[in-house]
């Protein structure tokens, strides 16, 4: 068995919530046309894997360019079955590849063996359960606390158990415009914390990710108040490029310290956070090396004891954790929520979402064979663009 060929296919969508310059844009951004991406790996006995990537989501979409110049020269002629070999290829090869774009070949391949034999990835991986415990995740820069406020409460009504603030990332919510991660806004941030809070009562979960936009002394300030608010755990506060902070962090607060988020390294950087006691919930998602790294990831975190969770939803996240146990890995992040946006609407390429919620809050995880894609090819196609 051989892999004869690799393609990409584009096509336009709407999306929201772009970013400028500095980073995060608001809310009330308008909404435009991006370009989705579908990978396709394609073996001599007919069969084919599909990842997805783009402007929709936060997940990397291979481009063209980069599938003629890097992808098919390394994979075509190769057993798309020997997924370790290929991913230690992808991982070390010193031409281009990124983790983001292993990560998006490793998941067609997981796809393409899933739907051979006509079992979900997760079955493959192991198996272990079909339904998830989801946290509502906002949308950053939302508005004032009390926009906040009542997002975490409607989404509380929906039958979310938890939910997670993004609050002022690079906004300056004062003048309401864009700005540089730093200086922060610490002291607006809690206020929204302590809205939310105010809002949902003690008997739902709260989290917040600053983006890693605070200082050492900033995050020290927001980890104790959030102590004091009881928020489950502090995400991504400061710039990842640094340990030391973190370890300090973990050293004088409390609450739970989740990251690293973006950090590069795959399960390798991740190993060395956890023995320099830099975190104490690790993350990661198939961005840093596909579902073969986050499995790697997953397996260290619980040999250590140490809980992972996997970074925002997608079909691929979705695979590992239906093979994790909730010790492991708790939540699965359902978001962006923005304002006056339903969230439950199914994207206009795909026929069924991934990560449909019922009324008590869990998420139950696609069953479909390999990661459960079930596209909409009507629309695809007449979206398509030439890249």
């Amino acid at each position: 068995m051989k892999i004869v060929d690799v393609q990409v296919v584009s096509f336009r969508i709407p999306t929201r919530g772009q970013r400028t310059r500095w980073g995060y844009a608001s809310n009330r951004e308008t909404v435009t046309d991006g370009v989705q991406r579908i990978t396709k790996v394609i073996a001599d006995n007919g069969a084919i894997g599909y990842s997805v990537g783009g402007a929709h989501s936060y997940f990397y979409g291979a481009t063209p360019a980069e599938v003629e110049r890097l992808v098919k020269p390394l994979l075509v002629g190769e057993n798309p079955l020997e997924r370790e070999k290929l991913w230690q290829w992808m991982m070390w090869n010193r031409s281009g590849f990124s983790e983001a774009l292993t990560g998006n070949i490793d998941c067609a391949l997981w796809d393409l063996l899933g739907r051979m034999a006509g079992v979900p990835v997760a079955k493959l991986l192991g198996g272990y359960r079909e339904k998830v415990k989801a946290y509502a995740s906002s949308g950053p820069n939302l508005g004032g606390p009390v926009v906040y406020a009542k997002q975490a409460l409607d989404c509380k009504k929906r039958g979310y158990k938890a939910y997670k603030v993004h609050a002022y990332i690079y906004w300056d919510p004062h003048r309401k415009q864009p700005a540089p991660g730093m200086p922060a806004f610490p002291r607006e941030d809690i206020e929204v914390c302590a809205a939310v809070r105010d809002a949902v009562g003690d008997d739902m979960v709260l989290m917040l990710d600053p983006w890693g936009i605070y200082s050492y002394e900033e995050s020290l300030f927001v980890g104790r108040e959030l102590e004091k608010l009881g928020y489950y755990w502090l995400e991504h506060p400061m710039d990842e490029r640094r340990i030391e902070p973190y370890r300090r962090l973990c050293r004088e607060l409390e609450i739970a310290i989740c990251g690293p988020e973006l950090a590069t390294g795959s399960h390798y950087s991740r190993a060395e956070w956890v023995v320099q006691g830099a975190s104490d919930i690790g993350r990661i998602d198939v961005n840093f090396g596909g579902i073969t790294a986050c499995k790697k990831a997953v397996d260290m975190y619980e040999s250590l004891g140490v809980p992972c969770e996997m970074h925002v939803g997608g079909f691929g996240n979705a695979a590992i954790l239906g093979a994790t146990t909730e010790e492991t890995c708790e939540y699965f992040e359902r978001g962006l929520h923005w304002v006056d946006e339903d969230y439950d609407v199914t994207p206009p390429y795909l026929k069924t979402p991934c990560d449909p919620m019922d009324d008590e809050g869990y998420v139950h995880l696609p069953q479909g064979p390999g990661l459960g894609f079930e596209f909409n090819w009507d629309y695809i196609n007449g979206n398509l663009v030439r890249e």
